[in-house]
């Protein structure tokens, strides 16, 4: 199953590696977050969100990480 937030970094970013550039990761493991081999890390959630100019938003990556990235369409 393809990580759909993380098939919008790419589109945006232009291709994995520059993702990765970005990020500051291999382009391995963009692969791996894009096929849910691997969890992206708050970190990494937070450097995507900033990549793409906040197009790609942390708690759509992390939406487990509420408390760290709230969605500010939801209600408290």
């Amino acid at each position: 199953m393809v990580n759909k937030s993380i098939e919008l970094a790419i589109a945006l970013m232009g291709s994995q590696q520059k993702l990765a550039d970005a990020c500051g990761v291999k382009q391995p493991s963009v692969w791996a977050w894009l096929h849910g081999k691997k969890r992206v890390s708050a970190e990494n959630a937070k450097r995507i969100e900033m990549a793409t100019n906040g197009s790609v938003p942390a708690y759509l990556i992390r939406p487990d990480l509420s408390a760290l990235f709230p969605n500010p369409n939801k209600a408290a």
